[in-house]
């Protein structure tokens, strides 16, 4: 999978994907991520990619011919499932929607920033409009780190142990069951019988139940 990301802040976006389990699925070459800084896209001396509102408002807004010049770019080199723009107006991240963008084998990702991009982008070159929840943030940055990670983590040999994902709380519309570990009881606590049994079916069987009716008691939206 490759993964293009288009920021006016490149550096804000690094980090997440050098360490861990992104880290090592770069280092593994499942994924593929590059960052676009789209200053280097600018036709003014002053690297300038945002103007005020036509009509007025507060807030700047991204031109459309920085990302035009490098969406182009990209796309003259390869083909893209999917272009995507993370704006707090977008359809919601979701697990279903994870399991699906991870299947893509090639995506660009626009982060918005200061009040959003030129609508013309949205209409001509946008296939897919994603939020990572109601709030705002100051830019797209955090938001494409989190589809990201939700994405490549579901990319097969990612995970050292790959049915880890598929028990994700949200894969079958149900939160996960509590976990336990070591050791058995501490402080008068202790983990429950069941765990400790031997018997997987009955594991299994309570795993499903907890499950059940964590679901019904936190997130009950989700059995609808």
């Amino acid at each position: 999978m490759r993964i293009d990301i288009i920021t006016v802040l490149p550096e804000l976006l690094k980090s997440p994907f050098e360490a861990s389990i992104l880290k090592r699925a770069i280092e593994k070459g499942l994924v593929e991520v590059n960052f676009h800084n789209l200053r280097d896209y600018a036709d003014n001396s002053y690297n300038q990619v945002d103007d005020y509102q036509f009509g007025g408002g507060a807030g700047m807004v991204l031109m459309i011919e920085p990302i035009d010049k490098c969406i182009s770019a990209l796309t003259k080199e390869r083909s893209y499932d999917e272009i995507i723009y993370m704006t707090p107006d977008g359809e919601t991240l979701d697990q279903k929607m994870a399991n699906g963008i991870s299947l893509s084998k090639n995506i660009i990702i626009l982060c918005g920033h200061y009040k959003g991009v030129d609508h013309r982008v949205r209409e001509t070159f946008i296939t897919r409009e994603i939020s990572v929840g109601d709030y705002v943030l100051s830019g797209g940055e955090l938001a494409a780190a989190i589809l990201c990670d939700a994405t490549i983590r579901l990319i097969p040999g990612v995970l050292n142990n790959e049915t880890s994902a598929l028990t994700d709380t949200f894969q079958d519309n149900l939160l996960a069951p509590p976990v336990y570990t070591r050791p058995a009881e501490y402080k008068g606590m202790k983990v429950p019988e069941v765990l400790l049994s031997g018997n997987f079916p009955k594991i299994e069987k309570w795993r499903e139940d907890q499950a059940v009716e964590r679901t019904e008691k936190l997130r009950p939206d989700l059995l609808k």
